[in-house]
């Protein structure tokens, strides 16, 4: 075993022992394909709805846990669609983002959401200093480390790797309708950003969003900002309406198409 699964292992083992989650239930966070030589670290934030046993159901319902409030709908197929076509390592969370959002920082109200659109997170209401700590230090810390950890080693080893994001945004939001079936979201790494763009407009059926639905800022997220930007790396969130994604054949037909596009955009 590797020094970096060693400590992937035992992070694990540690988080397991905390009052959130029992012995039985996943690790915080999952890692597939660790050995994967790609210059890509593909990385999804939002793959589960799963709620610890301890949390219950939050106070939300079943229907609202299958809603894309709690996780982004397709990506976890997609993301490990990628990870075995690019043949590259995965990191992606185990837990709903209801619990704990892992694509924000610690000091913004969205981390652990009270009201998600326009659904109220009864569980997440009024959480006292310690809980709050809790949900951080079994969840969110040890993913973010694990991702650190790794990208410590690439760039020690004189790597550059592209971070890449995978999520899924909702057709409507609030009422409006989106036009996009895909959007590049980036900060600094403007030049790769703009490249994913122009590769998939080749395809002139898609609209393709630049920065849109979202822009990166580093008071909404996380993984860009800290583990890309901060580090000089070429990093992306790529968001694909999850209307798009939410069968086998669909996530098929967009796992070819942006395998293509990564592999052209950093001539692999």
């Amino acid at each position: 075993m590797s020094i970096i699964e060693c400590q992937l292992e035992s992070c694990a083992a540690q988080t397991r022992t905390s009052s959130l989650l029992a012995i039985d239930e996943p690790a915080p966070y999952a890692v597939i394909n660790p050995d994967g030589p790609s210059e890509i670290l593909l990385l999804c934030e939002h793959a589960s709805n799963r709620i610890p046993r301890a949390l219950g159901n939050l106070g939300v319902s079943d229907a609202d846990l299958q809603r894309h409030i709690a996780w982004d709908i397709g990506v976890n197929a997609l993301s490990q669609y990628l990870s075995q076509s690019l043949d590259a390592a995965l990191f992606m969370t185990n837990y709903s983002r209801l619990v704990i959002d892992c694509n924000r920082p610690l000091h913004v109200p969205s981390l652990i959401p009270e009201r998600s659109e326009t659904t109220d997170i009864p569980g997440n209401i009024a959480l006292s200093e310690d809980d709050r700590a809790l949900r951080i230090n079994t969840l969110f810390r040890p993913y973010a480390q694990a991702v650190a950890r790794r990208l410590d080693l690439l760039q020690a080893q004189g790597k550059s790797p592209y971070v890449i994001g995978i999520h899924s945004f909702t057709p409507v939001y609030f009422g409006q309708s989106r036009p996009w079936h895909v959007g590049i979201l980036y900060g600094k790494a403007t030049a790769f950003g703009k490249k994913l763009i122009s590769i998939l407009q080749e395809d002139e059926a898609l609209v393709v969003g630049d920065n849109e639905p979202y822009d990166i800022h580093p008071d909404e997220d996380y993984t860009v900002p800290v583990h890309a930007d901060a580090r000089g790396l070429p990093g992306v969130l790529i968001e694909i309406r999850h209307d798009l994604i939410d069968t086998r054949e669909k996530i098929d037909q967009w796992g070819k198409r942006l395998t293509n596009t990564f592999k052209k955009a950093i001539g692999a």
